[in-house]
């Protein structure tokens, strides 16, 4: 039995008494499921006291239908429960007035991985946003950060270069729970919404996920396993340049390159930056789809040996130094449109700002780049504590 209980867990366990009485709306991804692999639409839709009313659900689908990244997708009837289906990544990211107006309460269920960059947390804030502005109760059922409470890296996102890979000033890798940004996103954005959160029991702030004994459903088609999860925030910097993040192999963001990249002399190099808790192994890949597809790539797969060690964010900078500086050529950042974002770098809005590029390409130690993002990170720890339920 798992020694964390997660919100979804903990209401089903309660008969869903918090629902009774209200006509319920519910956001969920296909990692919205209780101890026994349901599904949370499954649970809450068998649930004789529940009035569930609508699904909503976040890029990807309600269950994984779009498998790419930045693929729209639009409502539809769910064919399982017969209930109407918004779509929040397509012609609307914020839901609707006319999405809400047959609802009491909104039920947020989704996993998060602990990184900026994962939409399904700014589909929370928006329906936060769009649930004060109609009157509608949020309920959001908490799950674990799969990389612990603990640990905050990279940069803070400037205000400036907010987007849908980043609408609050959080950093790279947060440290926080879905449950815990919620009250954050309320607070910070003076939101006037009854927010109630359903917290876990059993969890702590020093648990990564495998020490949950949760079961592990990839949350987005390209999340397959926790080791995905945990080079993440490091990994989907890669979507802001040309080089491959292994969409297309069984190992995205694990393994990434091009074909021009030559596997024993990156690898070698990056192996002399003795980086803490990884191993940079040579490898050659073929993505069956997205960024060089069908084309032989040469490139590294990211073997994390500590994952209390292990810096992502500082890990894949490097890399993505390295890869500039060894081949000043070949590598480019990618172009805009990125992410709904026409104007910025896609690499800008993903870093949260252009100091993150402009260190890459003065050629920053790791040791320098640390140091850089130790004062901002400070200030988001002060400011973030009061809203730390855990520990």
């Amino acid at each position: 039995m798992a020694t964390v209980k997660t919100g979804l867990d903990r209401l089903l366990a309660a008969d869903c008494a918090a629902l009774q009485g209200q006509r319920v709306g519910l956001l969920v991804h296909p990692a919205s499921i209780d101890s026994r692999l349901r599904h949370g639409a499954t649970c809450l839709y068998e649930t004789d006291s529940v009035d569930l009313r609508v699904l909503f659900g976040p890029q990807h689908g309600i269950r994984g239908e779009t498998q790419d990244n930045m693929i729209e997708w639009e409502g539809f009837t769910d064919p399982m429960t017969g209930l109407p289906v918004h779509s929040l990544y397509g012609q609307h990211r914020k839901p609707t007035a006319a999405m809400l107006a047959d609802i009491d309460t909104l039920v947020v269920d989704l996993q998060d991985v602990g990184a900026r960059y994962y939409t399904f947390i700014w589909t929370m804030l928006l329906c936060l946003q769009a649930c004060a502005e109609s009157g509608i109760r949020v309920l959001v059922l908490d799950r674990p950060n799969p990389l612990g409470g603990v640990a905050t890296e990279g940069t803070v996102l400037d205000p400036e270069f907010r987007s849908f890979v980043g609408l609050a000033s959080i950093p790279m890798r947060h440290g926080l729970t879905a449950g815990e940004l919620a009250r954050l996103f309320v607070y910070h954005g003076e939101l006037a919404v009854d927010l109630e959160v359903l917290w876990m029991e059993g969890w702590r702030r020093s648990m990564n996920f495998a020490d949950t004994e949760l079961p592990w459903v990839l949350p987005s088609p390209n999340m397959p396993t926790l080791d995905t999860a945990f080079v993440y925030p490091g990994g989907c910097l890669l979507e802001g340049t040309e080089l491959s993040e292994g969409r297309g192999t069984t190992r995205p963001f694990e393994i990434f390159g091009a074909p021009f990249i030559d596997p024993e002399v990156l690898a070698g190099f990056l192996e002399t930056l003795q980086l803490s808790g990884v191993h940079w192994r040579p490898v050659h890949f073929q993505p069956t789809f997205h960024k060089f597809a069908g084309e032989v790539c040469g490139g590294v797969q990211v073997h994390v040996l500590d994952r209390r060690r292990f810096e992502p964010v500082l890990a894949y900078t490097a890399a993505i130094a390295a890869i500039a500086r060894i081949y000043p050529g070949q590598f480019a950042w990618k172009q805009p449109p990125y992410e709904y974002e026409t104007v910025k770098l896609p690499i800008d809005i993903l870093a949260g700002g252009a100091v993150w590029r402009e260190s890459v390409l003065a050629g920053a130690s790791p040791e320098q780049l640390r140091a850089a993002w130790a004062e901002p990170l400070g200030e988001f720890a002060r400011t973030s504590a009061e809203f730390r339920h855990y520990d």
